[in-house]
């Protein structure tokens, strides 16, 4: 009996997003479990003091949606049962919005590739992994990046 049923893989194109997403394929291979690929657009990053460019939400929702498909076809090659969704949550926290796809698909693991940076590259950039840590209803499966 798999342990776990449903995996949802947060997904950014990065290399590290990418190992995460062979990662979670390989288990929900071997445990025959679904995996949501999620990727979140947040629209407020493309607002500036003078105007909304409706034309970088286009291109990033292209982007996103080339993201998904391409760790879509990773699962089929696979043959794992896989869909996609993307989220556009204007100011809402990657966390959160990772939080609210779990509880309204049913997840009950979270996958997602961590950089581990430490120090002032992690209080620059930001560790998204780790807001997915801290908000996650369910478990989080931290797969390690390459940097």
């Amino acid at each position: 009996m798999p342990v776990f049923k449903k995996i949802l893989v947060p997904v950014d194109g990065s290399a590290t997003s990418n190992k995460a997403v062979d990662f979670a394929l390989r288990m929900a291979k071997d445990d025959l479990a679904s995996v949501r690929l999620l990727h979140c657009i947040d629209e407020t990053s493309f607002l500036d003091a003078y105007e909304y460019s409706s034309e970088l939400i286009k291109q990033a929702r292209q982007a996103g949606q080339k993201i998904l498909q391409d760790a879509l076809a990773a699962a089929q090659k696979l043959g794992v049962n896989a869909d996609t969704l993307l989220l556009e949550r204007a100011g809402q926290r990657l966390g959160h919005s990772v939080a609210d796809a779990v509880g309204d698909w049913g997840a009950d693991l979270v996958v997602v590739g961590s950089h581990g940076r430490r120090g002032i590259g992690r209080l620059l950039l930001g560790s998204g992994s780790e807001q997915i840590l801290r908000d996650s209803p369910v478990p989080v499966l931290l797969v390690r990046g390459f940097d």
